[in-house]
């Protein structure tokens, strides 16, 4: 450490010399006696040492320190270093502890896999709201044919019929909400509280709903499906808050750990469909398995506390927000210390078109995923899937897998341009008539619209190919997002980005509302 900081000062001492004209003697034309032992006391060891030039100096100057002849004068440090106004990375000591100096001096390598790994952490929690969460996927048996079945309550309620529509209600629209206010707004102060307070909450709601799936609820199946509609409302709020603000942090990093939140998320997606096919398989009832899925769900999001706190420690995250700070203090100084307010629809204007590539990635994924791909049966009695697993394995399974392998896909080089990247996304709307050509069969209702893919190899491929794109295209989108706005507004962007992703979502489960309705009205004889 005092090697380091001796070799700190040295270098900034040399920069002041070489930029102030140096102290001579009147008499002999050389440079004072304290000046000259400063210099030879900092001097590179290098073998090269700094010079002065040579200037006439007025009369007035102090004379040699050690000239017995001459009048001792008090020693005045003009400019004081304190005081010039010379930037910190030239000179100014002012606040600039010895970890700074270190992480200025040496600035620390790309650990990309720390940082993403910490990254896929934090994510996991997001897919909760949309092609993962435990309410949504692997609950709903334990909600609808179980704790909401008359079997067990012993009456016949609409809270089964319209269970899937209040659920996705209450998950979207806070979501949604929160995510655009939680951009203009400092919901809860700065990033770590909202982040920690939007873990805190989650759990919390996680704790309920395990304790609620342990208690005999037959007597008051009302209460209880009331309570789990307003605790998915507090998941979601917090949950939009908690999303916005990793991608606003993310965005402080270089753009491609962007992508790197994506593919945290499509991580997460693979563990969970993976958790809930073997919580199927192994457990020996409904009930058993949520309780299972649950408690996996609130040990994921301790994990998620965890590693918040841990990333601080990496070098590469505290380099890359020391230099945020500093841009920041330099705007605040060139605006003479009063906090410039952050032009939204500038930013929002120059993030557009990678906010509607987000946008739009989202609303063509979900506007199949999962509604549309979950009713499609299997075509083929000898397929080597068996009914039981067909869906969860084409479906659920693949399309995580696949979505994965296209994050991954993105932090290996980004393709197409940003001008041009909105040509692939708005081209894969046309996966949407092909899965309405497969063997696609709503519930409870009667197909008209002909069956034009019989095969389930391809409407495996299919699903493979649709997954692949979405995972690729919304982590490149994710990544151009904040790059293309002023580095100070970087954050804000993604932001934008964050809300964009969660209106895609929720405009294609709107979406698809529609998709019983276009093949069971229209018919076409072929």
């Amino acid at each position: 450490m005092l090697a380091l900081a001796t070799a700190y000062f040295r270098c900034r001492f040399h920069d002041i010399t070489m930029s102030q004209p140096a102290t001579y003697n009147s008499a002999t034309k050389r440079p004072s006696a304290e000046n000259q032992f400063l210099l030879n006391e900092f001097a590179p060891r290098n073998g090269s040492t700094p010079r002065s030039a040579r200037k006439n100096t007025d009369y007035h100057e102090k004379q040699p320190l050690f000239d017995r002849g001459a009048t001792a004068e008090p020693v005045r440090l003009t400019p004081a270093w304190e005081e010039t106004n010379l930037p910190n990375d030239e000179l100014n000591f002012k606040g600039v502890t010895m970890e700074q100096a270190d992480l200025e001096m040496n600035p620390p390598k790309d650990s990309y896999p720390g940082i993403a790994l910490c990254s896929g952490f934090w994510i996991t929690v997001l897919v909760k709201h949309w092609h993962a969460k435990p309410k949504l996927l692997c609950s709903i048996p334990y909600f609808v044919d179980y704790k909401l079945s008359k079997e067990y309550t012993g009456i016949e309620s609409n809270y089964v019929t319209n269970f899937l529509g209040y659920l996705g209600f209450a998950a979207q629209v806070p979501n949604l909400v929160f995510n655009w206010l939680n951009i203009f707004v400092q919901i809860g102060g700065n990033l770590t509280t909202r982040v920690v307070w939007s873990i805190f909450i989650e759990a919390v709601v996680f704790i309920i709903t395990i304790i609620l799936a342990m208690c005999n609820s037959s007597e008051w199946p009302g209460f209880f499906f009331w309570t789990t509609m307003i605790t998915v409302v507090i998941l979601n709020m917090a949950n939009g808050v908690y999303q916005n603000t990793v991608f606003g942090m993310a965005a402080k990093l270089p753009f491609k750990y962007t992508g790197a939140v994506i593919l945290g998320s499509n991580v997460s997606g693979t563990f969970t469909a993976i958790i809930s096919l073997i919580a199927s398989i192994m457990a020996p009832s409904i009930r058993t398995a949520a309780i299972y899925y649950f408690i996996t769900a609130l040990f994921v999001l301790l994990a998620c506390f965890d590693t918040y706190f841990a990333l601080p420690l990496n070098r590469f995250y505290r380099y890359h927000e020391l230099v945020h700070e500093k841009e920041m203090q330099r705007k605040k100084k060139e605006n003479r210390g009063v906090q410039p307010s952050i032009p939204y629809l500038t930013v929002f204007l120059q993030c557009l078109p990678q906010c509607f590539n987000v946008f739009f990635t989202f609303f063509v994924t979900l506007s199949i995923f999962p509604a549309v791909q979950a009713d499609i049966n299997k075509s083929d009695p000898n397929f080597f899937v068996s009914d039981e697993l067909y869906v969860s394995v084409t479906c659920f399974l693949t399309f995580n897998i696949c979505a994965l392998i296209g994050s991954i896909l993105s932090t290996l080089g980004s393709w197409p341009s940003p001008k041009y990247l909105v040509i692939p996304v708005v081209m894969r709307v046309l996966f949407i008539p092909f899965f309405l050509v497969c063997n696609y069969h709503p519930r409870k209702l009667e197909r008209k619209f002909p069956i034009l893919v019989e095969n389930d190899w391809v409407y495996w491929s299919g699903a493979a190919a649709m997954a692949v794109s979405s995972g690729y295209y919304s982590s490149v989108a994710m990544m151009y997002c904040p790059g293309s706005v002023e580095p100070q507004y970087a954050s804000t962007a993604g932001m934008f980005g964050a809300a964009s992703l969660i209106s895609g979502i929720f405009g294609g489960i709107m979406f698809t509302l529609l998709m019983p309705k276009l093949v069971t009205i229209i018919e076409w004889n072929i």
